[in-house]
């Protein structure tokens, strides 16, 4: 029988995969990867505020998640710099300045590796439900914006011209992103978060044939990653959230590996000609 924190840790790491498996088809697909990094790295600055100012710290991350895509999509209205550009700038800025108002909190007890990458073992029941919780409206809200949010990420202007209101779908879908990184920084920390969307996502792709189709592949994956993370992480003493996106990293490298059918109907193919 296992103890009470793996049970809880398995909880949580299947309950955030589960979340993070549409959310991420959606940035595979828009091409968002180093947004999603932008918004990670701008975590430790809402640590830094939450610490500074004793707010909670989930909500003080998410505000500052959603300020700065925000202000990303303010900017790039003004066409002043690409979109690398402005993320590199926010990504690194945000780290930095988190970092700095941290260093000058001498009065508070900081544990920087626990946010950097995570530490679901030490996850309560609370944090569980929260978990669950937040989960189920990330999710129900991406099934009710799956048309507009599919379409605008296919074609923006036909979205727009069928009365899909892709820019509203594109907000919501970054507030849904800044709560998903509030939620999973207590489990595989601010460094870790972007791996978790991107890699189950990317490994679902080969095996999916359906938008649809590769969302729910995308969170078994993940669900998957995290039982295979979390055993091997108790077995061989190794940290737990780096645990699970190196076990999301080889079903991804397994992945890669030519299929039998896929592999004998390329060489008859070849042989044909």
């Amino acid at each position: 029988m296992f103890d009470d924190f793996f049970v809880r840790a398995l909880l949580a790491g299947i309950g955030l995969a589960a979340t993070t498996g549409p959310l991420g088809c959606f940035v595979i697909w828009r091409r968002m990867a180093y947004f999603g990094d932008t918004m990670a790295h701008s975590a430790l600055l809402g640590v830094a505020l939450s610490l500074l100012l004793s707010l909670n710290l989930m909500i003080s991350v998410f505000c500052v998640a959603a300020g700065i895509s925000l202000v990303l999509l303010a900017l790039q209205k003004r066409q002043g710099l690409s979109a690398d550009a402005l993320l590199g700038i926010l990504s690194h800025a945000t780290l930095a300045l988190g970092l700095v108002m941290v260093a000058f909190m001498s009065w508070v007890r900081f544990d920087l590796v626990s946010f950097l990458f995570g530490d679901i073992l030490a996850v309560t029941m609370a944090d569980v439900a929260i978990i669950w919780a937040g989960g189920a409206l990330v999710v129900g809200v991406i099934a009710l914006l799956w048309t507009p949010l599919l379409a605008a990420t296919v074609n923006e202007e036909l979205a727009e011209a069928e009365g899909l209101r892709p820019e509203r779908a594109k907000i919501i879908f970054m507030l849904l992103m800044a709560l998903v990184i509030a939620i999973a920084m207590k489990i595989v920390g601010i460094l870790l978060i972007t791996a978790l969307l991107i890699i189950p996502a990317a490994t679902a792709r080969r095996f999916a044939g359906t938008p649809e189709g590769m969302a729910l592949v995308a969170s078994l994956i993940g669900m998957l990653a995290v039982i295979i993370g979390l055993f091997g992480s108790l077995t061989q003493d190794t940290p737990s959230g780096p645990s699970i996106v190196v076990a999301a990293l080889l079903l991804f490298l397994l992945s890669l590996l030519p299929r039998r059918g896929r592999l004998s109907s390329e060489t008859q193919n070849g042989v044909r000609s």
